[in-house]
Order: C-alpha cells, then structure tokens, then sequence
C-alpha cells in the first residue's frame, strides 16, 4: 500500500504506483485540470512522475512559485520550438529560467529582426493552442550524443558531450521538437498562455568571448494575463524612469568611450553625488565611526596574503613599477586591517568602527557594464568593524537601526531581510559558525526584523545578513550587507589585549549601507524618476524673470537663496514666462520663483512647486524658511 500525504496532513493511499496526476484527480476534477507538476520533499516533478512508494506531495498549480517557474521553463522550450518551427536551420543552445522569465540561446545565419520577434511569438501562441502533450524520455548519453548530432544539434551534443560517461539523459518532447532537459515541465503546451518576447541580444556560447557570438532572445511570462499586463506596465514605467535616460536629460553624467566601465560627472550630477557623501558621512559621524583613507594601488603580496590574488585575480586591474607588482584595490578591507594593526590595541578600544568611501576597481566585462549601476570604478560606503565574538549581537542590531533609518531618508521602506549561512566548503570550527549565525539571527530578531535563512549562501569565512531594499516599482536592490570575518584578521595577523593580557584575534564585521555610491544614486534617480527630493535635487530653486525690467531684482533673490545655504540659480534669457516654466520644469527642479514688476516691489516671489503647484506669493524670507523646514525633514 502507497500512502501520500498531504500538506493539509491528510492520507491518501493506493494500492499500486500511481503518477502525480492520478492523486491530483482522486482530490478533485478541479486541482487535476490546474495541476502543473508535484512537489515530494523538495523536489518539483513532472504530472507524469510515477510514485512508487509511501511519500508526502504537494499539488503545484499555477498559484504557487514553483507553478511559475515551471510555466517559464516550458515556456523557454515552446520558444525554441517556436524557432525551429520558423527556421529550421537555427541551432538551439541553452533557455534557463531568469527573474521574471526566460531567455533560449540561437545559432542562426542571421541577426532576429524585430519582424521575426513578432512572428516566433504568433507561432508559439499557435502552437500552444494545439495543447500538444510534453513528454519525457531517457537515452544513455552516448545514444543521446548521437541523437543531436543527427539532428544537425552540434550544440546540444556538445553539451551532453560533456556530462560523464554512462550518464542518462533527459529528453522532453513536445509535438515536432525534442529538446535536452532536466525538467520538470507543465504537462502540455495549453498550460501556456500568458508570455511575451522582449527584446534579442548577443550573448558568446558558454559565455567566452573567443566562441561565437549568438542570438539571445528574452521572454517573460505569468500566470495570469493580469499580472503579464501588470508586468509590461511596470517595464514601460521603468523605461521612463531609466537612470541612463534621465542621467542624459538632466545633465548629470554620461559614460565615455575613452574610459569604459567609468563615470564623467557632471556639474549638476556631482552636486548629487555631494549630497549622497556628505550626508553618510554625517551618519558616519553620528554613530561612532572614524573614516579613514586607504591608497588605491596596494602591492600584490598583500592580495596574495588575503587570498584575493588566487580566487580574484581575472578581475583586478593589475601594475608594475620598480620592478614591483601592485594592483589597483578592488575592496576596501585590507587596508583597513593595515590600518587596525597600526599601534597597540586593547580590548577596551572594541568596538572599533572604521568607514570609508574608498574608490575601487574590478575589470568587469563590457557586456556586463551598465549605466552607472555596474561599472569598473566605483565608490562604496565601505565600513569594517573590528570587536569581539560577543559583540556582534550587539552591532547587529545597532546597523541595522541605522541602514532602516538611512533608506527612509532616502524614500525606502520596505526592506527583504535574509540570513546566509554557512556553505559547504569552509574554514573554522562548527561551534564559530554556531554562534555567529546565532548573533545575526538575534539581532534580526531584537530589531523587529522579519527574515528568512538562505542555507549555504554565507562566505566560505563566515555568515551574512543581507539587505535589500524595494523601489517604487517593486524591484529589489540588495544594497545593504553586514557579514561576519574571523579570516581575514587571521591572515593578516590583527590583534587586540583582552582583558587577560593575552593577545586575540578580532572579528572583523564588513559592513556596507548604500553599497557603490555609483549604484545607488541610479537607484535613487529611478525611484523618484528623476524628480528628486527637495533636499538631494541638484538645484532646488530657480529665479525666472519675466522681463528684463526684472533682472537685477531676480539676480538679488538667487544671491540671498545661495547664501542662506539653498542650491539656486537664476535664468534671465529673454525668453517667455511660459517656455522658461516649461523648459525647468522638464528639468524637475522642486521650486521656480517668478518674479515680476509686482513682486519686485513687495519684495516677494511668485513660488511654484514641482508638477505644476501654484504655492502663492510670499516674502523671500518667508520662502527660504518654508524651504530649509522641508529640507531639514528631508522633504
């Protein structure tokens, strides 16, 4: 007798194998037709999965995430038989399931036009309206090798080519196409209904620029057409909001081809970029943190003793001089030890905070550059934080008030929590590992923090928490992170006088808020869509004249705003009211100031707010006062 039991705790038994599809319909017609695959213990599996003995199961529908990722999956599949249906020259490659859909890797004679997008999606619309069954089979490797090089599949056989002999291999089906698959996938092609093609792009077989270039198409797909729908809106709202865009429109950066991977700043940028600095040094400043300053070029036994020469080598800017071997510093930690080790320390100096806004460099591929959100230089808001075992709790909680503080001020509130641990290769005792994921998972807890563990992810040194915070369209950035580092002291001989008088080693606790300052200002431009708050916009005020007559007294309201501390500017071009509003407002500056004969006489300015808000007039003083009240609310 099989027993499955159920998530609801209930039994069902049966006197012979059944599939996954056959206990979907003895709970009911309705979860048979929605069943898109099962779960026993951890793993999804096909409807077809014959169960052969006494196990727990889970129905998966299209409501669950496992539901979903097996739509996109299939989804990257039908893609592909979409392609070869159309062009059957074209050779398919590899089609894994990303966030929020899929892509599948071509070989073809030619690049995807536009016109061809729209064809393979009508042709995987066509054919998942036949609802033709997906089905699995297995071949020895060597069967199936042959198999694909018969078909023309040089990649797919090359592939297989690779997996050890006297392997099986999994092979799904689905009406004329046949594709190498792990699965699991939906039962058939119907189950597929709400996708999308987005966009082709290149992309080097096996992801290595001497091989040839291929064509990759991306995909989306859901569940409902409701949430598909809810999803291309969210793109379109992206695309306005692109950093890259807005970065051109507002005339704050731009990215050169003389420096790839690197940002030219412009006036109005820098000064947001100021902002950004100046107020975390503030926060720095005001939670017992010492900044400090650590050289850009460090000798390249230092990387070697830290362990970053062997396992980072391929992404470190590397140079030579007096017969020297340095390299430019891709993190900020070692000097920061360097630094520790300068002069005795004693247990009572612990906690020790160091920050720094150290610019680093990491050779990243070009393919991977973009905008100012990935890129080869960049500055972090790097802190370490050397203390002992038992203070790690204690800092746990004490960042993470500060991090949930900092990302309100910038327009963040909702905030993912997660808890790495400890992987499977790696250093130290059980007990460290113990009691330091113990630590941050405390501090989660006496913050408030809701979280959730991802097993295995922590360095091979020590645990992490991350976190990350949610835009305005709901996309996750994981900016934050506090991680645990017996290591690195280790290697490079830190110590601190305990209270015994002996010497011990420090834990060093990485710690970074807004991550690579290049990064989180793209994020900051994207959330507020370039209309920043009145306190980080790169001018916050403007003085528009309506006539010449005017000048002079608009020249006098710039001059008092920038001396009480506002970031103004004045335009006195002989142009209209109406264009010199328009043209600003393009711009999103918080404030403009018209001044005619009117106000000019009252010694007043006519305020407009951002979108279009008629404020009234009021005295200059009175303006600068409302002003710096926003600003000190960080409005």
């Amino acid at each position: 007798m099989i027993q499955i039991t159920l998530p609801d705790g209930s039994i069902r038994e049966f006197s012979q194998a059944v599939t996954v599809a056959d206990v979907a319909a003895s709970i009911g017609a309705g979860l048979a037709k929605a069943a898109l695959g099962g779960k026993i213990d951890s793993k999804v599996v096909d409807t077809s999965y014959l169960i052969e003995a006494s196990c727990p199961l889970s129905i998966v529908t299209a409501k669950d995430a496992d539901g979903l990722e097996l739509i996109r999956h299939s989804t990257a599949h039908l893609l592909a038989y979409a392609v070869k249906t159309l062009f059957p020259e074209a050779q398919v490659t590899i089609g894994p399931v990303i966030e929020h859909g899929f892509y599948y890797d071509f070989s073809y004679k030619r690049p995807f036009t536009p016109e061809d997008l729209v064809a393979i999606e009508k042709k995987m619309t066509e054919l998942a309206n036949k609802d033709e069954p997906i089905t699995r089979r297995v071949l020895p490797r060597d069967e199936a090798v042959a198999h694909f090089k018969a078909m023309g599949e040089a990649y797919k056989a090359e592939i297989i080519g690779g997996i050890p002999a006297g392997q099986d291999v999994s092979l799904y089906r689905e009406g004329g196409f046949e594709d190498l698959c792990r699965g699991p996938h939906v039962p058939s092609t119907g189950k597929l209904k709400h996708f999308k093609l987005m966009k082709v792009a290149g992309a080097y077989w096996r992801g290595d620029h001497r091989n040839e270039m291929l064509q990759r198409v991306y995909g989306t797909a859901w569940a409902t057409k409701d949430e598909l729908q809810q999803h291309l809106t969210m793109l379109e709202e992206a695309e306005k909001r692109d950093h890259r865009k807005l970065g051109k429109e507002l005339d704050l950066f731009h990215i050169d081809e003389h420096s790839p991977g690197t940002v030219f700043w412009h006036p109005k940028g820098w000064t947001l970029w100021q902002q950004v600095e100046q107020y975390m040094r503030r926060v720095y400043r005001d939670n017992g943190y010492q900044e400090v300053k650590g050289p850009q070029i460090l000798d390249q036994g230092l990387w070697e003793k830290t362990g970053h020469w062997d396992k980072y080598r391929e992404n470190m800017f590397v140079t030579e001089s007096e017969k020297r071997d340095y390299a430019l510093k891709p993190m900020n930690c070692p000097g920061h030890i360097i630094i520790f080790k300068q002069g005795t320390k004693s247990y009572r100096d612990l906690p020790l905070r160091f920050g720094e806004f150290g610019q680093c460099h990491r050779n990243e591929p070009t393919g991977g550059l973009h905008g100012i959100m990935r890129v080869r230089a960049f500055t972090q808001d790097d802190g370490h934080i050397f203390c002992m075992e038992d203070q790690i709790q204690g800092e746990v909680v004490a960042f993470t008030t500060l991090l949930q503080k900092v990302y309100k001020d910038f327009g963040f509130t909702d905030i993912i929590y997660k808890l790495s641990t400890r992987p499977e290769k790696r250093i130290g005792s059980e007990e460290s590992w113990d009691r330091a994921e113990q630590a941050l998972a405390e501090g989660l807890k006496a913050s408030g923090c809701d979280f959730e563990y991802l097993p295995g992810e922590g360095a091979f040194y020590g645990p992490k928490i991350e976190y990350t915070l949610k835009d305005a369209l709901g996309r996750p950035w994981q900016c934050g992170t506090i991680q645990v580092d017996p290591n690195m002291p280790e290697r490079l001989d830190a110590e601190f006088v305990g209270e015994d008088g002996e010497r011990h080693r420090p834990i060093m606790l990485h710690r970074a808020i807004v991550g690579s300052l290049e990064r989180f200002i793209g994020i900051l431009i994207e959330q507020h869509a370039g209309a920043l708050p009145v306190w980080l916009a790169p001018t916050q005020v403007v003085v528009l004249n309506i006539t010449d007559a005017q000048a002079d007294y608009a020249q006098s309201v710039c001059d008092q705003l920038n001396t009480a501390g506002v970031r103004a500017s004045v335009d006195l071009h002989n142009d209209k009211i109406t264009y010199k509003v328009r043209k600003h407002s393009m711009q999103k500056v918080p404030f403009m100031l018209v001044v005619g004969d009117k106000e000019r006489e009252a010694g007043a300015v006519a305020v407009r707010g951002r979108g279009n808000q008629d404020l009234g007039v009021m005295p200059i003083a009175g303006f600068i006062e409302k002003l710096q009240a926003d600003i000190r609310n960080l409005a």
